[in-house]
């Protein structure tokens, strides 16, 4: 299955937001996500700031997956 990326702001319009509470105010780092409202179980990913910006977005399964491997630690990068 392809996932498009490139969503009409009428596409977008349902799309219920969710900004991170781990995202601070004054550091920029501000992600938000929202399951479109297409009933696909697609979830769409924006910078907060930039809403206007570029939205990728993921299949059901993805999301479920980066999830899973947060929770899991899998993305606790050390430099």
């Amino acid at each position: 299955m392809s996932t498009e990326q490139r969503l009409s702001q009428e596409e977008l319009a349902g799309t219920r937001w969710h900004i991170s509470s781990r995202s601070s105010d004054n550091g920029g780092q501000c992600v938000e996500a929202g399951p479109l409202s297409d009933g696909s179980g697609r979830v769409a990913v924006r910078h907060s700031h930039h809403p206007e910006g570029a939205t990728v977005v993921y299949t059901r399964a993805e999301w479920e997956a980066f999830l899973a491997g947060a929770k899991d630690g899998e993305f606790d990068f050390t430099q």
